[in-house]
C-alpha cells in the first residue's frame, strides 16, 4: 500500500484530498505545518494558525488517519521571509506563495515527508498532474486546474521534475462547489470554512506593519506623471536585430522629478508596488492615482491617473538566465529559438498570447497586448494549452 503525506491546512480543499486519497486506497497521514510564531503581526482577532491547527486535527480524526504538526518557523523565515524583505528593499514585488510551493512545501515538507516513508505528498491545491513518456522517459506535465475559476497552476510554477514525481493534486479535477459538496457529505468541520487569504501559512497579515519591522519608514514624495509625458509617444526606432527591438520594448521609463508634480507625502517606497492604487492617499484627481513605478534609491513614487494610463503598460519582460525556470525541461528553448506560448504574469490574469525568444542572457517574453503593472520580482509562467512548462522571475 502505497503512502501519502497530505499537507492538511485546516482548509476544506486539502481536508478534501485526504478524504479522496483515503478512499483510492492509499495509506494517509496528515501532517500540519506551522510557519509563523509572531502573532503581532497578523490582524488580531484572527489568530489563524492556531484554529486551523485545530480544525486539520479533527478533519484528521474524523477520517481516522494519524496526524501531527511539524514546525517549519526557522526554515520559512530564512527562505521565505527573510527573501521578501530584500525583494522589497531592491523595489522589487516578490511572490511568497510560489516560494513557499518551491521552497517549502515541495522541499522541506517534501523531505520530512519522504522521512516517515511516503510514496507521495499530497496537498490540495487546484491542478493536475499528467505523465508521458518520451524516448523511454517518464515526464511529469503540470496541467491547469479543471476549475478554470479556481486553477492555481501558477502557484507552483517554479516546481521540478523530482517535485512533480512525488507530488499528487486530488482535487485538481473537481470543480470548488463539488469539493465542499463533498466536506458536507462527510460530515468534515471545514465545508463551510472560507478560503484562507494573506500569505501562504501566515494568515493574514497587514504587510506595511510587516515590512517596517525591518524596512524602516522614510517620508519621500509622490509625483504624479501626466498621460502626455513625451517618453510615451516615442516612435518605435528600426532595429536591426530582434534582440535589440525586444530590449527596447521591455525596459522601463526612467522618470525624474522634474517629468510631473509633486501631489502628496509617502513613507517609503519599498512598501509599494506598480499598479497600486490604495495606500496613496491623494485626493483631488479626476480619476483614481496608480503607481507606475517607484525608485527605492531616492526614495519617490511616481503615479499616473486611471487605470489605462500609458505609464502601467508595455508589451515585454526579460527574464534573466539564473530566474529562468523549465517545468518541462525537455522543451527548454536554447539560444535564437523561439517559441508561441500562452502566458500571465500574474494569479488570476487570464491567459494572453505570447512569443518566447532565448537569448544569450536569458529570455524575452514579448505579448500581443499590451500588458499592464508588469511587476520586477513577480512570475511570468507560460503555458502550452493548459500544461504550465516553464515560468521565470520578471527583471
Amino acid at each position: 500500500m502505497k503512502r501519502v503525506i497530505v499537507g492538511l491546512s485546516g482548509g476544506v480543499d486539502s481536508s478534501v484530498a485526504a478524504y479522496l486519497l483515503k478512499e483510492q486506497g492509499y495509506e494517509v497521514i496528515g501532517l500540519f505545518m506551522k510557519n509563523w510564531h509572531d502573532d503581532s503581526v497578523t490582524i488580531s482577532d484572527e489568530c489563524p494558525w492556531l484554529d486551523d491547527s485545530n480544525d486539520a486535527m479533527l478533519v484528521a480524526d474524523k477520517l481516522g488517519i494519524p496526524f501531527q504538526t511539524v514546525d517549519l518557523s526557522v526554515q520559512y523565515k530564512e527562505r521565505i521571509v527573510d527573501y521578501m524583505f530584500n525583494e522589497y528593499e531592491k523595489g522589487r514585488t516578490p511572490n511568497p506563495d510560489i516560494l513557499c510551493n518551491r521552497e517549502i512545501k515541495f522541499d522541506v515538507f517534501m523531505d520530512i515527508a519522504l522521512e516517515l516513508g511516503a510514496d507521495f505528498v499530497a496537498t490540495g491545491h487546484y491542478c493536475r498532474k499528467g505523465t508521458i513518456k518520451k524516448k523511454g522517459t517518464e515526464i511529469h506535465q503540470l496541467l491547469a486546474g479543471a476549475d478554470g475559476n479556481k486553477d492555481q497552476s501558477y502557484f507552483l510554477c517554479q516546481l521540478s521534475q523530482k517535485q512533480l514525481a512525488k507530488a499528487l493534486f486530488p482535487v485538481g479535477e473537481l470543480l470548488k462547489p463539488e469539493v465542499r459538496e463533498i466536506a458536507k457529505t462527510q460530515g468534515l468541520i471545514t465545508a463551510d470554512k472560507k478560503d484562507s487569504q494573506g500569505l501562504c501559512f501566515i494568515g493574514k497579515v497587514r504587510l506595511p506593519e510587516f515590512l517596517q519591522q525591518q524596512l524602516k519608514p522614510k517620508e519621500g514624495v509622490i509625483v504624479e506623471v501626466n498621460e502626455s509625458f513625451e517618453t510615451y509617444s516615442i516612435a518605435i526606432p528600426e532595429f536591426d536585430s530582434k534582440e535589440k527591438e525586444l530590449e527596447f520594448l521591455s525596459k522601463k521609463p526612467v522618470y525624474n522629478l522634474s517629468d510631473g508634480k509633486v501631489v502628496g507625502q509617502h513613507q517609503g517606497a519599498h512598501y509599494f508596488t506598480k499598479g497600486q492604487r490604495k495606500g496613496l492617499a491623494v485626493g483631488g484627481t479626476k480619476e483614481p492615482l496608480f503607481v507606475i513605478d517607484t525608485d527605492v534609491v531616492d526614495n519617490v513614487i511616481y503615479t499616473g491617473q486611471g487605470k489605462n494610463h500609458p505609464g502601467l503598460f508595455r508589451n515585454a519582460l526579460f527574464v534573466t538566465n539564473e530566474e529562468l525556470h523549465w517545468v518541462r525541461e525537455d522543451l527548454a528553448l536554447n539560444n535564437g529559438e523561439t517559441m508561441s506560448v500562452i502566458a500571465r504574469i500574474r494569479y488570476r490574469q487570464p491567459l494572453e498570447k505570447a512569443v518566447l525568444h532565448k537569448v544569450k542572457s536569458g529570455l524575452y517574453v514579448e505579448f500581443e497586448k499590451k500588458q499592464s503593472a508588469i511587476t520586477e520580482g513577480q512570475f511570468v509562467a507560460w503555458y502550452i494549452k493548459d500544461e504550465l512548462i516553464g515560468s521565470g522571475v520578471i527583471s
